[in-house]
């Protein structure tokens, strides 16, 4: 299997994840956590709690997918290794696959996504620090994506519900879109929120679904080596240079003499 005959399968599965997660109305299968006692309390709107259980929910899909396939599928073997899932084929091509989830701010756009670093294990493509296997030995990488709205309804996480209550339980998301590209393809050329050094995604919705950031045009080739040579001013300050050499795409392209 290559990488298209990989993705092109994984998007005809990621298809019918709606019905994974979601009812009929769109709404969250998730309403809460349950103890022993049989009493529901309600989840929060955090995203580190909404990903994580939709990473459980997917897993069930995904080994489907992998069997019906003819795949081994490899987890990471701790929350910071890079890639969420590794799937291995007969002829042992690896495709590597992060699960990545974010909530829409309007119509038009999301909050965004980190991608992976740009360091460590995608600099150094042999190493096998933080990563199931070696960066370069993967066939492709890959992101699915799911792209939801939290909703509106006020949320009492102080209070305490029966199974009796179930179905009044409001569901804390909604809403549900779907896809799976090759990671360089929603990328953007800015690193992703906070201080750590991993690859933003565009945030517009119509980019995200169609996998048409700024490197889909240009190709993973120039993709890496942006990413591989992209500094901070921290980074830049640490080698003992001024500013970084480039900040953007445009800068880049400037950079390396490709500028139009």
């Amino acid at each position: 299997m290559n990488k298209n005959e990989f993705l092109t399968a994984l998007q005809a599965e990621v298809a019918t994840f709606n019905s994974a997660v979601s009812t009929q109305s769109g709404d969250w299968i998730v309403k809460g956590f349950i103890d022993i006692a049989r009493n529901i309390y309600t989840i929060s709107v955090d995203t580190k709690v909404i990903s994580k259980i939709m990473e459980l929910l997917l897993f069930p899909e995904l080994a489907r997918f992998a069997e019906k396939h003819s795949l081994k599928m490899v987890l990471s073997e701790q929350q910071n290794f890079y890639p969420d899932i590794s799937f291995v084929d007969d002829d042992e091509h690896r495709f590597a696959l992060d699960l990545k989830s974010t909530y829409r701010v309007d119509g038009n756009r999301v909050n965004g996504m980190t991608l992976g670093a740009f360091t460590g294990y995608f600099r150094e493509r042999n190493s096998a620090k933080n990563i199931t296997f070696p960066y370069g030995s993967y066939s492709g990488h890959f992101v699915l994506g799911v792209i939801y709205s939290k909703t509106d309804d006020l949320i009492d996480e102080r209070r305490k519900y029966t199974l009796a209550d179930l179905e009044r339980i409001t569901s804390v998301i909604k809403d549900f879109q779907f896809f799976a590209h090759e990671k360089y393809r929603i990328a953007s050329d800015r690193p992703g929120s906070g201080n750590t050094k991993n690859i933003g995604s565009v945030t517009e919705i119509d980019k995200l679904l169609s996998g048409s950031g700024p490197f889909a045009s240009l190709g993973e080739d120039l993709f890496d080596d942006y990413w591989m040579y992209y500094l901070t001013k921290d980074m830049a300050r640490a080698v003992e240079l001024n500013r970084p050499p480039y900040t953007n795409l445009r800068s880049y392209l400037k950079y390396k003499g490709r500028a139009k």
